[in-house]
């Protein structure tokens, strides 16, 4: 393997979100089904703090209109991120999750898929695991939400998506993934939201269309009814929202191995049932993808151990046996500001700041 890769991997294990080394090296083999010598050793070189063309240019000491052509070219293959204002491009260092990893959403093949599958646990393991800060959040199904619950903004759904200036849809990676080597589930594909800058990304690369509010909120009653769970950037602003499911999301799947589910997670609230209300027909248990909830005596029984917050059994409980609580005050989590303050705080837990 060329030595190119090895230190395009290292400078991404450098970013917040991390890409540790592996035994087998999976990580290098996908490094090079995703870039050539010439990309990897450009992307290796560019940093989080957004760029023109002219500035890495001069930071390069290379030609501007080359670099012009190298930096949209690899924007549009996902291998770096775009943002447009005012007409003009910046660009920038891509994580490979979530990044460059989501940005492939077009373009997956058989053998990408097989390497990433092999290292995502391994990433899950060595960086996700073990750090404090996640990119990720779960956020409860608003129909659950008691009228006199004093529930943040940040955590429904709905004013999240009306804060919205540009709003794009698009597949979910990890049920796309999984249909292209036929092992698709029931759960729908267009259902994963993307906002501002992140938007704007989506629609230039194709990955996905732009909609409005009222639509956004049709897709997020879809992803409810197929009891998804929601997943928005761990940010009071966050730039996404993922509707997933236990048997495709690399997170929800690697939660779901672990022990104690509801410590990896930052949720603010749990489900409770009402034994004297509940009749035991199951529908909860269907719906829970952390296995967090058993059927017991003639009872449902919630282990808040493994309870993620989502909400999703309450949503489809029939005699309202299952109830939703916020969690106390000391356990409650505040999000940072926005994902930029997030990465800040990943990059200080890991040692890389």
């Amino acid at each position: 393997m060329e030595p190119v890769y090895r230190d395009l991997a290292a400078h991404l294990d450098n970013l917040p979100g991390g890409f540790p080394p592996t035994e087998s090296g999976v990580e290098l083999r996908i490094l090079k089904r995703l870039f050539s010598p010439e990309e990897a050793d450009f992307a290796r070189q560019m940093t989080l703090i957004p760029e023109t063309p002219a500035q890495v240019a001069a930071r390069l000491a290379r030609d501007e209109s080359e670099v012009g052509e190298l930096l949209e070219g690899m924007a549009r293959k996902g291998l770096l991120f775009r943002l447009t204002k005012g007409g003009g491009n910046t660009y920038m260092a891509a994580q490979f999750v979530v990044g460059i990893w989501e940005y492939h959403l077009n373009d997956l093949d058989e053998g990408l898929i097989r390497d990433v599958n092999e290292y995502l646990p391994h990433l899950s393991k060595e960086v996700w695991q073990k750090t404090q800060t996640k990119q990720m959040r779960v956020i409860p199904v608003s129909k659950t939400i008691a009228a006199d619950m004093e529930i943040m903004p940040y955590d429904v759904a709905e004013d999240l998506i009306r804060k919205q200036s540009k709003i794009v849809v698009a597949d979910c990676i990890c049920r796309k993934e999984k249909e292209i080597v036929g092992e698709s589930c029931d759960h729908p594909l267009g259902v994963c939201l993307s906002f501002g800058a992140g938007a704007f990304y989506y629609e230039k690369n194709g990955l996905g269309r732009a909609i409005d509010a009222d639509e956004a909120m049709a897709v997020l009653e879809k992803g409810r009814e197929s009891g998804l769970v929601l997943q928005p950037g761990n940010a009071q602003k966050p730039v996404n929202i993922c509707m997933c499911c236990g048997c495709c999301c690399q997170i929800l799947k690697n939660l779901k191995t672990m022990d104690r589910p509801a410590l990896a997670v930052h949720a603010n609230f749990y489900a409770a049932v009402n034994a004297d209300e509940c009749t035991a027909c199951g529908a909860c248990v269907e719906r829970c993808h952390m296995d967090a909830i058993s059927l017991e005596a003639e009872t449902a029984r919630v282990d808040p151990d493994r309870c993620i917050g989502c909400g999703l059994c309450v949503s489809d409980c029939p005699t309202g046996a299952m109830g939703f609580h916020e969690k106390p005050e000391t356990d409650r989590y505040v999000p940072p500001p926005s994902m930029v303050h997030t990465y800040v705080s990943m990059a200080k837990e890991r040692g890389k700041m």
